[in-house]
């Protein structure tokens, strides 16, 4: 490949600035754009636009779009980064590099969770240590051992939280457990974890209850149920 230098656009109007800017955040479906991604998706050079502007906030607002909203998105919690991780890792069907965390995959980049944990991998590893910490504490708890509470009858609580969720997604490889199709080879696909036997019906929520469906075959099962 040949190294080549990037265009400085000293003549090119500021409108024409403002137009790419605003195009690269409709593909992105976002209100604010990084410098990271106006140079990989848009027409010109971030820096070059935030030199014209005098800072790339100010480009932001000549283009009418939120900068301050990606500033406040870098703050956000662990457990936010981590329901995102869990959402791209299960689309992908596999392990998330830095170059997957875009939109529309993405809600963060890799920017973020590099910020938060101070590297990527870093986030990496705390994530699967609170994924194995719920599949070690899902494995230990003896549902005979459970109280059931008396207000709904049951010994677990209905909803799946995003780490169960995801145990159970791994455990059957990101693909519906009846029709076999994935996000990963099909994004139209859409994955829910459910209930073998209906929690309505006693079912508890529990690794050996809970399966992953697409949202046809969910809605399915809810049919002849």
């Amino acid at each position: 490949m040949k190294f080549e230098l990037k265009k400085v656009h000293r003549n090119t109007p500021e409108s024409e600035f403002i137009a790419d800017l605003k195009n690269t955040a409709i593909k992105l479906n976002q209100d604010f754009v990084t410098h990271q991604q106006q140079n990989e998706f848009g027409k010109f050079d971030a820096s070059n636009m935030a030199d014209r502007f005098g800072g790339w906030a100010k480009a932001h607002d000549r283009a009418g779009l939120n900068f301050a909203r990606h500033q406040k998105s870098v703050r956000v919690s662990d457990d936010e980064l981590f329901q995102n991780m869990e959402e791209v890792w299960t689309k992908l069907g596999h392990q998330p590099i830095q170059a997957d965390m875009f939109p529309p995959l993405s809600k963060y980049s890799a920017g973020a969770y590099k910020k938060h944990f101070g590297t990527w991998m870093k986030g990496l590893e705390i994530f699967v240590t609170n994924i194995n910490s719920e599949e070690d504490a899902s494995s230990e708890s003896s549902i005979e051992n459970l109280k059931v509470e008396p207000a709904t009858k049951h010994k677990t609580k209905r909803e799946i939280n995003w780490r169960l969720r995801f145990i159970i997604m791994k455990r059957d490889n990101f693909k519906c457990k009846d029709c076999g199709r994935s996000p990963a080879t099909d994004q139209s696909i859409i994955l829910h974890v459910d209930h073998k036997k209906a929690w309505a019906k006693g079912g508890e929520t529990v690794l050996e209850n809970l399966e992953t469906l697409c949202s046809k075959c969910n809605i399915g099962k809810s049919d002849l149920e």
